[in-house]
């Protein structure tokens, strides 16, 4: 029986909390900012006290905070993904979205195994080594056994530079049956935002199927009971007020957490972006100050998630990002359907970050940071419950950083120019020394050799 959507975020309890924690005390805040420093997460009420506070010291704290808390539980490292589109055609008409129904002039598509298969060799040629995987909704173009084939096609091709490792997976609210088959796919996480929270905004910026408010957001309970158990929420900022969307994450997370044992394992925060066909503009646009601000925010409210920031924004809220709070990110992003190699006019938005990988990487290693293109809690079956049992404690970083160092060892090995080699490897040699077991370090230490022989795929 799917869940009453008011048990997951009632809209009248979360303009009371706003309500309430309006102009909050400096001793409110310092008390919730003193909890979050337990990385312990955050409840709604206290989300409201930090959504509500204005004043630039308490900011930069948040920002110190947040942090702290990536680099505690994620450690340094900074996850790199490429999101393909195989198909465009869409039965929905989204107010926001260039793959809108009424957009009848656009010339849809969807790829062939063949074509699949040759954007993923591109994919793989740039150094990724996951891709986010999105469709339309169209239940005659790109049904569920139409997305199987495509991951198949995908996890098929292996070439001299590699293979993609992990499919993550983006697509319309389904049935059960549907996420069972995904799950026997063998994907990563999947990823459904409800665009908004708010339900009468999200009734007027939306026609067919996902008009459905219960339909989107009771989804990720059917994923579960699938056996799915990695999941990512996300929002469209810019939809509606912002404040309200954090505090309605923070209580889905909440949700899938009592309800099902396992919260989010990602949280995305993409912004709102123009787009060829659509004339909606945003009726609460996020600046960029609110919207570094909550991504700390939501940092510290869930600590053990992983936070996805998109090339919707631009290179320089990307690096501050980075800083606060997110630990995975896109890079060199198409948003066409085939669109790696070729260009095309039908984007489903505008990328404000048209940056190469190498100059993406270049820039996290610049904020020492550790590039990574790691894949392996999946294959070693650190997913749900078991991910959730060394993320939340910070134990996670363990595995993250010689993780992260094999992976990027071999992004430089296989694709990095002679200068950027040179920088990353003294970016890994770094990160090696402070790998704090000795037999871990030691062990890290001869994969990393195999690695620059020729050996591919090591992890922990």
């Amino acid at each position: 029986m799917s869940p009453d959507a008011l048990e997951i975020v009632d809209e009248t309890k979360i303009f009371g909390i706003i309500e309430r924690t309006k102009s909050p005390s400096a001793e409110d805040i310092k008390r919730v900012l003193k909890k979050a420093r337990e990385k312990k997460g955050l409840s709604v009420e206290e989300v409201g006290v930090l959504v509500n506070m204005e004043n630039a010291g308490n900011q930069k704290e948040l920002f110190r905070i947040a942090s702290l808390i990536k680099n505690e539980i994620y450690g340094e490292r900074l996850v790199f993904f490429a999101p393909l589109y195989a198909s465009d055609y869409c039965v929905n008409d989204c107010a926001y979205c260039n793959f809108h129904s009424s957009n009848k002039a656009a010339k849809r598509s969807r790829l062939t195994m063949e074509e699949v298969k040759s954007q993923t060799e591109i994919l793989i040629n740039m150094g990724h080594k996951r891709v986010l995987l999105e469709f339309g909704e169209d239940p005659k173009q790109a049904d569920i056994d139409y997305v199987i084939s495509v991951i198949d096609a995908i996890y098929s091709v292996k070439t001299p530079k590699g293979n993609i490792r992990r499919i993550n997976v983006n697509i319309a609210a389904t049935t059960t049956a549907d996420y069972r088959k995904l799950k026997a796919a063998h994907i990563g996480t999947y990823q459904l935002f409800q665009e908004t929270y708010h339900r009468d905004t999200y009734k007027k910026l939306h026609e067919g199927p996902k008009a459905d408010y219960d339909r989107q957001i009771t989804a990720q309970d059917r994923a579960l009971e699938a056996g799915i158990d990695d999941r990512g929420l996300g929002v469209l900022f810019g939809l509606y007020d912002w404040k309200f969307e954090v505090l309605s994450l923070i209580a889905h997370a909440e949700y899938l957490e009592r309800v099902g044992g396992v919260g989010p394992h990602t949280i995305s925060v993409p912004r709102l972006c123009e787009a060829p066909t659509v004339s909606y503009t945003p009726e609460h646009p996020v600046s960029d100050e609110d919207f570094l601000k909550l991504i700390a925010i939501i940092r510290l409210a869930v600590p053990y998630t992983g936070m996805i920031i998109s090339t919707r924004e631009t290179a320089e809220i990307r690096s501050k990002a980075f800083k606060i709070g997110i630990s995975q990110t896109s890079a060199a992003s198409v948003t066409t359907t085939g669109g790696y190699g070729k260009k095309s006019a039908m984007t489903q938005f505008e990328s404000h970050d048209k940056r190469k990988v190498e100059q993406v990487i270049e820039d996290a290693i610049g904020q020492n940071l550790l590039p990574s293109f790691c894949t392996a809690c999946y294959r070693m079956g650190r997913t749900g419950e078991n991910f959730m049992g060394i993320a939340k404690p910070g134990e996670i970083h363990e595995f993250c950083r010689p993780n992260g160092i094999l992976t990027f060892a071999e992004y430089l090995e296989d694709f990095a120019p002679p200068e950027l080699k040179v920088k990353g490897y003294k970016v890994i040699n770094h990160f090696l020394g402070l790998i704090e077991d000795e037999r871990l370090k030691k062990k890290t230490g001869e994969h990393l050799e195999l690695v620059k022989h020729g050996r591919r795929d090591l992890y922990f």
